[in-house]
């Protein structure tokens, strides 16, 4: 299985109402440096049972990829809390995995 397969894998464990920070993604597949990758891999994936919107930078802003506002959008409406500045609140919806 390629990287990008694991990724995506991965990522289709996170539940509705959770995110993933993509160096957490990277750390979980056993490649602690491999953020970088995780963030190629999301932007690359054309395949909609990979909720691409619940991976975000670690300190849960978002990734210009979706469009403006698009990406936040999903994530309201899943219910996932954000702070004053616009960035998910990881603190209280960051998925542990299982």
């Amino acid at each position: 299985m390629s990287f990008y397969q694991r990724v995506y894998e991965l990522a289709r464990r996170i539940p509705a109402g959770r995110c993933a920070s993509y160096g957490q993604l990277a750390l979980m597949l056993g490649n602690p440096r491999a953020a970088r990758a995780v963030g190629y891999a999301m932007g690359a994936c054309r395949d909609a049972s990979v909720p691409c919107h619940r991976v975000l930078r670690a300190d849960g802003s978002m990734a210009a990829a979706f469009g403006p506002g698009v990406q936040r959008a999903l994530l309201e409406a899943e219910g996932v809390p954000f702070t004053a500045d616009g960035r998910a609140d990881l603190s209280r919806c960051r998925w542990d995995g299982t």
